[in-house]
């Protein structure tokens, strides 16, 4: 069964417009062009060079493999999280994510003190199928999902396979907020696509409520 497709107008509006994405047991806000796309480009080329990155490794059915993207840990003190048996300490606020992280807390009337970067090289690097619902983010946390540079697929499907998958395409300076019970039902991925050559860097703001 094919996805519904939800597409971002990027470039339409001369400041952010609010979309909510009405699906069952999600409650998810879609902020188009919280940056403009000129300036959501600049500022994903400008990550491209500031971010402190790294390259982790990952074991599935015993063998390891290089995670297919780039990616960085900053937040404030104590704020360290771990995935998938990835332990991140964070790195200190540079003044660009510092920035974001302040204009993203205001969109989305939460206090976020930590980001999880990524970095796609192009389409070939990718996330699979998850839910940001780790223990340290508490029960039905607030996740502001930032995109910079190419428009990528962001692809949402029912835990329990009730219903069609959802597609949302995200522009350069799209913001979306998923929060309430969006973790516990949802879980999303960012497919990969041979047609996409350019980079994207995307920034998860968070809210860790303890060490992992």
């Amino acid at each position: 069964m094919s996805g519904h497709l939800l597409t971002s107008q990027g470039g339409l509006f001369e400041g952010p417009a609010t979309q909510r994405i009405d699906i069952p047991g999600a409650d998810i806000v879609l902020h188009q062009q919280a940056w403009s796309s000129k300036s959501g480009d600049q500022l994903c080329r400008r990550l491209i060079q500031e971010t402190d990155w790294r390259q982790d490794k990952i074991s599935m059915f015993g063998q390891t493999h290089d995670v297919p993207r780039l990616n960085a840990w900053y937040g404030d003190p104590d704020c360290s999280y771990a995935w998938s048996g990835i332990q991140m300490k964070p790195s200190t606020w540079t003044p660009s994510l510092q920035r974001i992280r302040e204009r993203v807390s205001k969109l989305a009337a939460t206090q976020f003190n930590s980001v999880l970067v990524n970095f796609y090289r192009d389409g070939n690097d990718k996330v699979d199928w998850h839910a940001d619902d780790e223990k340290a983010l508490g029960v039905d946390p607030v996740i502001a999902s930032v995109s910079l540079g190419a428009s990528r697929k962001f692809r949402m499907r029912r835990k329990d396979r009730s219903q069609a998958p959802i597609d949302i395409i995200l522009g350069s300076g799209d913001v979306l907020v998923m929060r309430g019970s969006t973790q516990r039902l949802w879980e999303h991925e960012v497919p990969r696509s041979k047609r996409i050559s350019q980079p994207r860097v995307n920034l998860t703001f968070r809210v860790i409520e303890s060490s992992s």
